[in-house]
């Protein structure tokens, strides 16, 4: 059976069953930030119209050492913002990023709501959608986001990494957002995905990073498939069902990390070749996080046919993926 979204009203609030002792996910309330989890983001990509794809990612970082000092000078929270724009017609990704310490009116992400911020990027939850606004250094983006599905991924919400305990996020997804707004002033639309994930041991050291796939597709269902790389090569993890196969490379120019572009992934009964909307869709945020990483618009295949349009997203080519 073909696995689809489970698309839902949106209707609040609305929780998932707890799974093994662990706490339920809760909406509206978990849209909202999670402070003592070590490592979150809300990720949001998409296409707008035939030929631009989309990043946008804010992230926030618990930090490891000590912060029982009751000064307010203490940073507890490290806010960073990542966004791109794919543009075949600049024939490279085309990025910025931003970094900030939360609180003294740098950044702030709230919890209860979708609400994030660091200067004047900002994602929130407005009513049952989300804005974006992100002025850029080469680009401006303007956009709202309504409709779509809820999925809660893995096993209610709980979506294993590796084969600790610890080594698992809480996860949800909403694909098939409908788009509009503007870029650069000029008027866009299109279909979006986004992810809200929040875990304390996301990458196993033993692996080196990760693959995965969020396709909208065609018929109004989605996919999502992922795996761990292992560091002593091949798979660490991979849910049930889920393998991703690389059918060809790309070289980076500027950092000579080799990425598998194009791939054959498997997702239960499905099998999806991705191709890129283009090659050169490396991001190097090691102004931020210290990644390099490739995160990429693809059309997705079946049967020779197109069958949806996603992202792709490699991590941990260059060196092992630390989070």
């Amino acid at each position: 059976m073909r696995r689809r979204a489970f698309v839902a009203s949106l209707a609040w609030p609305f929780a998932a069953r707890a799974v093994d002792g662990q706490a339920k996910i809760a909406l509206p309330r978990d849209e909202g930030a999670h402070p003592d989890s070590r490592t979150e983001w809300w990720y949001l990509t998409g296409w707008l119209g035939d030929s631009l794809g989309f990043q946008v990612t804010f992230f926030r970082f618990r930090r490891d050492e000590d912060t029982t000092n009751p000064s307010a000078f203490t940073p507890r929270q490290i806010l960073l913002a990542h966004a791109a724009l794919a543009d075949p017609r600049r024939g490279r990704l085309v990025h910025d990023e931003r970094a900030a310490r939360e609180g003294f009116s740098l950044a702030q992400a709230e919890r209860g709501r979708a609400s994030v911020w660091i200067d004047d990027w900002r994602l929130e939850q407005v009513g049952d959608g989300y804005r974006v606004h992100l002025p850029g250094r080469e680009f401006d983006f303007d956009l709202s986001f309504a409709g779509g599905g809820l999925v809660f991924q893995g096993d209610g919400g709980v979506s294993r990494k590796g084969f600790r305990p610890a080594e698992r996020s809480f996860y949800y997804s909403r694909p098939q957002l409908r788009v509009a707004g503007k870029l650069s002033g000029g008027a866009v639309e299109g279909l979006a995905w986004l992810d809200h994930e929040w875990s304390d041991a996301y990458v196993p050291p033993e692996a080196s990073g990760w693959d995965w796939t969020g396709l909208n597709l065609a018929d109004g269902g989605s996919v999502m498939a992922f795996r761990m790389r292992a560091k002593a090569g091949g798979v660490h993890y991979a849910p049930p069902g889920d393998s991703f196969t690389p059918l060809r490379t790309w070289r980076s120019p500027r950092t000579g990390i080799e990425y598998p572009v194009e791939m054959r992934v498997r997702h239960r009964d499905r099998e999806l070749t991705l191709k890129p909307l283009m090659d050169d869709q490396e991001f190097d945020a090691r102004a931020s996080t210290g990644l390099i990483y490739w995160e990429g618009a693809v059309r997705a295949y079946e049967a020779g046919k197109e069958a949806g349009r996603g992202y792709l997203e490699l991590t941990g080519y260059g060196e092992p993926m630390k989070l």
